[in-house]
């Protein structure tokens, strides 16, 4: 299914922004509002930073892109959704990469207790040092 399906599903309107955050978004890889609205304006020119902001909003609300928020950095967005995967984050250069469910099936762990909660889904964020950061490598 195509960017402009995808929105009519989600009953947005198809913008021409819209549709080069999304194409942005699907080439970058946990890219911030600022590194998706730079990316956006070189691909279709003027675009404000507040109509980024807004549609990212939308597109996240929608279930088109996820968003993520690693402890001291910007709030991040990505296109794959859907399949409860998690996050390595480096601590040095603040790197995000993509890991798959650590036990397969969402929610991925089992805690303890549950206070009555109905899990569906576990959001689990990896830290380290990545490769490139790491001395000797």
């Amino acid at each position: 299914m195509g960017d402009v399906d995808r929105l009519h599903e989600a009953g947005l309107r198809v913008t021409a922004a819209r549709l080069a955050i999304m194409q942005t978004v699907q080439e970058g890889g946990h890219l911030d509002v600022d590194a998706v609205h730079r990316r956006v304006h070189d691909r279709i020119g003027r675009v404000s930073l507040q109509a980024v902001y807004d549609s990212l909003a939308a597109l996240h609300k929608a279930g088109l892109v996820r968003k993520i928020e690693p402890m001291g950095s910007p709030a991040r967005y990505e296109a794959r959704v859907g399949d409860n995967h998690h996050h390595l984050v480096c601590r040095r250069c603040g790197s995000v990469t993509d890991v798959d469910c650590v036990a397969g099936e969402a929610p991925c762990l089992d805690p303890v207790h549950t206070a009555g909660y109905l899990i569906d889904e576990a959001d689990i964020t990896f830290w380290g040092i990545c490769p490139d950061c790491r001395p000797g490598t």
